[in-house]
């Protein structure tokens, strides 16, 4: 994948990793290292920590642009969707009743059934839409309709919905739409391989305020931040606490992006080994540093996300590093 004029080869520098330890009494018993980047909305990498240009897949990270077809093609306005439709559309939910709810809102508005969701049902469930990405499927299908498009075919790459969805972020990524790299979420969605300065630059838009569509969705998922992910799970937790001023928003297999509302700066994070609560732990120490939130509300979030047991701790060392030291 070739970077965009914003990008250049110093993103790539040698800076350590972040590394994040398990410690049971003293000793070390796991080790995770981990990439973290920060970028301004120009796409210039202003601090990082081990290999910006590292590639990955972004995973759920990518539903807030996911849904940006659903705003640009009016579905939204027309059904009437509101904030909360809007953020149950960008959701990695819990599956609750109040979220299958949500995600149903916007089938019924849209004329829809369920059974026209191609998310899995998730084990013990006995709904599509209680599956954590019924938003975004149920976004992609009212987005289809409102543009009469198939519906029966929403999530291959070559569909319409799809099509839009990569035009979208290639343009904010300053790419060639066809210079990106897709497969096969575990929702049956396509999601993009990135470096993790482009998915940086892309929480950078969703934070600036300069982007109509993404000011509405991120102003969505600030508002109902219980929508977007679930009680007691952290991208609720860390936007309730930020009161308005970070957005969170995870993905699989150790995927964490945080945007700096108004300011156009964007965090994105991968641990290696794809370990859950190491990228919470990076991400609470590089709010720390980077003073987004209060030491009161990160020492919260870091009581109530990182407990792992009696006698048992996790440690972050590293630091984020000037692009240019």
């Amino acid at each position: 994948m070739t970077l965009s004029s914003g990008f250049s080869s110093a993103a790539r520098s040698g800076q350590a990793p972040l590394q994040v330890t398990l410690r049971r009494g003293t000793i070390s018993e796991s080790v995770h290292r981990v990439h973290a980047v920060v970028c301004d909305g120009q796409g210039r990498v202003l601090l990082s920590a081990g290999d910006a240009g590292f590639e990955t897949f972004i995973r759920s990270a990518l539903k807030p642009f996911q849904a940006l077809p659903f705003l640009s093609s009016g579905a939204a306005d027309q059904m009437d969707v509101g904030e909360r439709g809007i953020a149950i559309s960008c959701a990695s939910h819990a599956g609750t009743n109040p979220h299958a709810r949500e995600a149903f809102k916007l089938l019924w508005k849209a004329e829809l059934d369920p059974s026209q969701l191609q998310c899995p049902v998730p084990l013990h469930g006995d709904s599509p839409l209680q599956h954590n990405c019924s938003g975004k499927h149920a976004a992609f299908l009212a987005t289809s309709r409102k543009m009469a498009w198939p519906l029966d075919d929403y999530l291959q790459g070559d569909h319409p919905v799809q099509v839009e969805v990569n035009r979208r972020v290639a343009e904010l990524l300053g790419l060639p739409a066809d210079e990106l790299v897709a497969a096969r979420d575990d929702c049956g969605a396509p999601t993009l391989r990135l470096q993790l300065a482009q998915m940086a630059l892309l929480y950078a838009h969703l934070g600036a305020s300069r982007h109509a569509e993404l000011e509405q969705i991120s102003r969505a998922m600030l508002a109902h931040p219980d929508l977007v992910a679930g009680e007691g799970r952290f991208d609720t937790e860390l936007m309730r606490r930020s009161h308005g001023q970070v957005l969170s928003k995870g993905g699989a297999e150790g995927i964490q992006c945080l945007s700096r509302i108004g300011e156009g700066l964007g965090v994105a994070i991968k641990v290696e080994d794809g370990s859950r609560r190491a990228k919470q732990a990076v991400a609470l120490y590089l709010l720390r540093e980077l003073e987004w939130l209060t030491p009161l509300r990160l020492q919260e979030l870091e009581e109530d996300m990182l407990e792992v047991g009696p006698g048992v701790k996790l440690e972050v060392s590293g630091a984020l590093q000037f692009r240019n030291s």
